[in-house]
Formats: C-alpha cells, structure tokens, sequence
C-alpha cells in the first residue's frame, strides 16, 4: 500500500466511524413462520424468498421509524433498492420460525443501508441462516430523482429504535 492509499483507506475509516457514532442504536425484529409455498423440491426455503424475507424485515423497520410508510410518502420522498447482498449460512425449512433482526448500518447523504440477519428460532436457541445487506436511496416521490435524506428522518436515525413484531402464529403454552 502506498502513502496515497494509506491517507484515503485512514480518510474512508475515519468517516464510517463518524457516521456510526451519529447512529442510535437501531433494531427491529420480526418473527414469522416459514410457509409451504416458501419452499422448493429440495424442501428447504427457496433462495429468492430470502430477499422476500429481508423485504419484510425492512417494511417493519421503517414502519417502526416513521410510523408508516405512509409518512415518507407524504412528505414528499420515496425510497428505492440500488443494492442487496445476500449471504447464506443454512437452510431453514417449512414450518421454522424466523427471527428477522433488521437493524440500521450504514447513513450516507441519498441512501442508507438496512442490514437483517434471519436466524432460525427454535426453544429459544437462534442458528443464524442468512444474512442481507440493502441499500436504499431517497428519492423525490413525484420525480423520482435521487434526493438527499430529508433533516426529519436524518433525526430519527440518530435517536434509539427498537421493536418487535410477532407474525408467527405460535401460541404460549398455559
């Protein structure tokens, strides 16, 4: 690595360090249970519904941060998935119950980034079975050109969110 190398991979550390520091902690979690339809002749989850599953985690998210999606769009912006990277670790399979832990990673000026781990949720032992990174960028509603985020959201990504949604249907045993 040479001098110039250096002083820009410092200048990009420094800056994600600063961006983390203006993150409140952040994490949504939703638990659903894995459907029939979800699944493929090799009878585990079929891998394009990890993406579905992410979705999910990430209309959670925002719901819980803005109150409803709603809200975003009636003040005037919009967000668009530019990226989204999926990891697989295993497999989870017809009836699992799946814990989605979605959680703000990354504010940068026109996106931010949403990150879910999937675990399987059994006896209250979690195996991790996916990872996905999305990367969203704010757009103007009517336009849809690339805006910046707006102050009024910019603040609540600075302030503690936490939440958790129960989807799965499983009943407490009394």
């Amino acid at each position: 690595m040479n001098c110039d190398e250096v002083v820009m991979f410092g200048i990009k550390y420094f800056r994600e360090l600063i961006v983390m520091h203006s993150i409140g902690k952040h994490e949504v979690s939703l638990r659903i249970r894995v459907r029939y339809s979800e699944c493929d002749a090799q009878q585990v989850v079929f891998n394009a519904r990890y993406a579905d599953y992410a979705d999910l985690a990430a209309t959670e998210y925002m719901r819980a941060l803005l109150g409803s999606f709603q809200a975003l769009l009636e003040s005037g912006y919009d967000n668009q998935v530019v990226s989204l990277q999926l990891d697989w670790k295993a497999s989870a399979v017809f009836d699992d119950i799946l814990l989605l832990a979605c959680k703000l990673d990354h504010v940068g000026n026109t996106s931010f980034r949403l990150q879910t781990e999937m675990f399987v949720d059994k006896h209250n032992e979690r195996k991790l079975v996916a990872t996905a990174k999305t990367t969203y960028v704010v757009v103007d509603a009517k336009s849809y050109t690339k805006a910046s985020i707006p102050p009024s959201m910019r603040a609540l990504f600075k302030h503690d969110l936490e939440a958790f949604i129960d989807q799965s249907g499983e009943c407490a045993k009394t």
